[in-house]
């Protein structure tokens, strides 16, 4: 019988917090909510997990792995500093006037567990390089449909513009969908890719 590279407990874990999350963000923003790429993992990583698969846990770490680190630097630095040197936790601190419940934002904190798990993950298991490509496609298809499927007032994975605010320099509006189709890929899953390939080559 094969060892089990990830642990019966991780796989444990992460499915009863899905089990607990999805429900609550359902109610809360309604099934859209589960297109924003951080949400969506959770899914896919628990899939990746039971599954123990090196191309689903790769390509979640060409999703996920440097927003979800950028988000953990502006946290600690907000709860250290009182600034917010990237943007996009204001919410955490209610420094956007949301006022969310204190329960809610908590929930926010799996983007501060993901990189961790993902990373143990993957060294466990390796990285695949196919990751890269599967996110390519992820974003030429869920990016479209957040475009076309909502406004600038839902702005999902910030089609319409960065941290939650429509952007009106790029004009018009299609052009700078198409700059996220292709700046996603570039500036946020080919430097992932870069890295988790040297680093794994290495350990190998």
């Amino acid at each position: 019988m094969e060892r089990r590279r990830i642990p019966l407990w991780l796989k444990v874990s992460w499915t009863l917090w899905v089990v607990v999350w999805a429900p609550i963000y359902l109610s809360r923003y309604g099934p859209r909510n589960f297109l924003w790429y951080c949400d969506l993992g959770n899914f896919l990583i628990m899939i990746g997990l039971w599954a123990e698969s090196p191309v689903v846990l790769s390509w979640q770490a060409c999703s996920v792995l440097l927003v979800q680190i950028l988000f953990t630097i502006d946290l600690g630095v907000r709860a250290v500093c009182g600034v917010h040197p990237i943007g996009g936790t204001g919410y955490m601190f209610n420094d956007d006037g949301s006022n969310l419940p204190l329960g809610l934002r908590l929930l926010s904190l799996f983007h501060v567990v993901t990189p961790p798990v993902l990373v143990w993950c993957l060294k466990q298991v390796r990285y695949d390089r196919r990751g890269l490509y599967c996110q390519v496609a992820t974003d030429w298809v869920v990016l479209p449909i957040c475009w076309l499927g909502w406004s600038e007032q839902v702005n999902l994975n910030w089609v319409w513009g960065p941290f939650d605010r429509p952007q009106y320099v790029v004009q018009p509006a299609w052009l700078y969908l198409l700059v996220c189709m292709l700046a996603y890929p570039l500036l946020l899953s080919l430097p992932v890719h870069l890295v988790l390939s040297r680093v794994f080559r290495r350990a190998a």
